[in-house]
């Protein structure tokens, strides 16, 4: 302090915080040196490489540059709740102001934990309004139009498996044919293909329901053992230039499939088949809500798609629920009424 007064009043609030059981900061940091720690202590090795990829992005080009140099303990939420609003307003997402308070928030609570600060300044600022945007799946009509536009094309079976089976598209990618049972007609989802650091890693996937195995429509058993005599063929083309990956889905070569081709290829469908232009990850709900409206459970839905909790595929597909529940409200109404 600046003066003996100063310092008597620090020391009696220490003392008080001592006595309450709230831990004593000692450690003198900014939020940038406490980020850059945690990101190489904490969520480097916890974490797959493309989540991590994220954090040190956003940390390094938004949370660094606006409030690295606050020190750490004196970070307020009425600081964070500025860094977001400034967020907004220089043209950023909602839903990007989102990320960069979820991140900071984790971040912090690691600090806590470390006994770095008493508090969470993220945690106490509400996060920004964002609207999700509605999920746009094909119409069946749709489905038709496009599955007779990718006819031929070297990718068709690649997105007739996201389509009919709602696996990801890095799912799908990372496909081998040992993962394929044609005898048996199941398919085991254990990994995804990320490209990371321009090289393809299989990596695990996020939670244990998202390994699953999966029965085949005997469209898709058929369509693989035609794939497989094509990529055959492919192999013979190709030589000694042929790199043998074992992945069901690769370029000419037998390399890994670049995601940004795959996109490529399905927006060029998308086009020829005369349907808007919309995200891979739709053929992933499509399959959802195609199963809905035909009446399957929301708790089998979980299972196909892989999802942790059936809450996140309830409030993912809740556009198509209404037929279910307007059911269940007839079923209750027949029952009250003495119907039943």
């Amino acid at each position: 302090g600046k003066t003996r007064a100063e310092v008597a009043d620090k020391l009696s609030a220490t003392l008080s915080d001592q006595k309450k059981g709230i831990p004593i900061i000692t450690e003198r940091q900014t939020v940038g040196q406490f980020l850059d720690r945690w990101l190489e202590d904490c969520v480097k090795p916890t974490v797959r490489p493309n989540t991590y990829d994220s954090y040190e992005v956003h940390v390094r080009l938004y949370l660094k540059p606006d409030l690295g140099r606050i020190q750490l303990d004196k970070l307020s939420p009425q600081q964070v709740e500025a860094f977001l609003n400034a967020q907004v307003k220089a043209g950023r997402s909602p839903r990007m102001a989102q990320y960069l308070r979820s991140v900071l928030r984790i971040a912090l609570n690691q600090a806590m934990k470390w006994n770095l600060v008493v508090r969470n300044a993220a945690g106490l600022v509400d996060p920004p309004r964002y609207i999700k945007p509605e999920i746009e799946p094909f119409s069946i009509e749709q489905v038709q139009a496009f599955m007779d536009a990718s006819k031929g094309d070297r990718l068709e079976l690649l997105f007739l498996v996201m389509l009919s089976m709602g696996l990801r598209k890095g799912e799908a990618t990372a496909l081998r044919w040992q993962d394929v049972d044609m005898n048996s007609g199941v398919m085991r989802v254990q990994r995804s293909l990320q490209r990371i650091e321009k090289k393809y890693q299989l990596v695990e996937l996020k939670t244990k329901r998202s390994r699953r195995t999966l029965p085949m429509p005997e469209k898709v058993i058929t369509a693989l053992r035609t794939h497989r005599t094509r990529q055959l063929e492919e192999r013979l083309l190709a030589a000694e230039r042929w790199k043998d990956s074992g992945f069901v889905f690769t370029t000419s070569v037998g390399t890994p499939l670049n995601p940004r081709n795959v996109l490529r290829s399905f927006h060029r469908l998308l086009e020829k088949a005369g349907i808007p232009r919309r995200g891979v990850h739709n053929l992933r709900h499509t399959c959802a809500s195609l199963l809905l409206e035909q009446n399957v459970h929301a708790r089998t839905l979980m299972d196909i798609l892989g999802h942790s909790r059936i809450s996140v595929t309830m409030d993912t597909y809740a556009h198509v629920m209404p037929p279910t529940i307007l059911d269940a409200a007839n079923l209750m109404n027949s029952v009250i009424s003495g119907r039943g």
